[in-house]
């Protein structure tokens, strides 16, 4: 079977090029990274959080994970700048293929009541965001050594110059959105 990645350059690419009218090669949409976060507001209490988080988040990338730290102080919530509150991950170049062709075809299949995608991700300049209420969903994850369930973000950011364009390239790449 193909890599996601020699299905795009192999496949993809020419199709793309026809359905959006791209005359330059150059100007055919890809993929150029996707940011995976956690974001842990339960941290300022306990701290050892962040760094089971940041273990789960190594095993779902496949790539070692970076705890981010608070960059303000809020006194409301007990934090402090410098206190580390999150975690994230960069995933470029084969590893970001390998983790969405994992997300499309094995991860979200897992999703209970999984209707699709909600296509209202994109922020007006070609790149997509969405959310995962359960990080359980990863196969990676094993179920009895988690202490509690936790959600993440996934951000891909394309070369895109419009909306059209990513969802365009995030469809025939096999997202499976939501019908209006």
């Amino acid at each position: 079977m193909a890599t996601l990645k020699e299905q795009y350059d192999n496949e993809l690419k020419g199709a793309l090029q026809k359905q959006l009218g791209v005359t330059n090669v150059m100007d055919i949409p890809r993929i150029e990274k996707i940011v995976l976060n956690m974001g842990l507001g339960d941290a300022v209490q306990n701290p050892k959080i962040v760094e089971k988080a940041a273990q789960e988040l190594t095993l779902i990338a496949g790539q070692k994970a970076v705890v981010t730290k608070a960059k303000k102080s809020i006194a409301t919530f007990k934090l402090r700048a410098g206190m580390p509150i999150g975690a994230r991950v960069t995933l470029r170049k084969e590893r970001m293929y390998d983790f969405l062709s994992k997300l499309i075809n094995i991860a979200l299949p897992r999703v209970r009541d999984f209707r699709g995608v909600s296509p209202k991700g994109f922020d007006g300049k070609g790149n997509f965001s969405m959310g995962v209420t359960e990080h359980i969903i990863f196969p990676e994850i094993d179920y009895d050594k988690i202490d509690q369930i936790r959600g993440l973000n996934v951000t891909i950011v394309t070369s895109a110059k419009n909306d059209e364009n990513a969802r365009a390239l995030l469809d025939a790449l096999g997202m499976p959105f939501r019908k209006k």
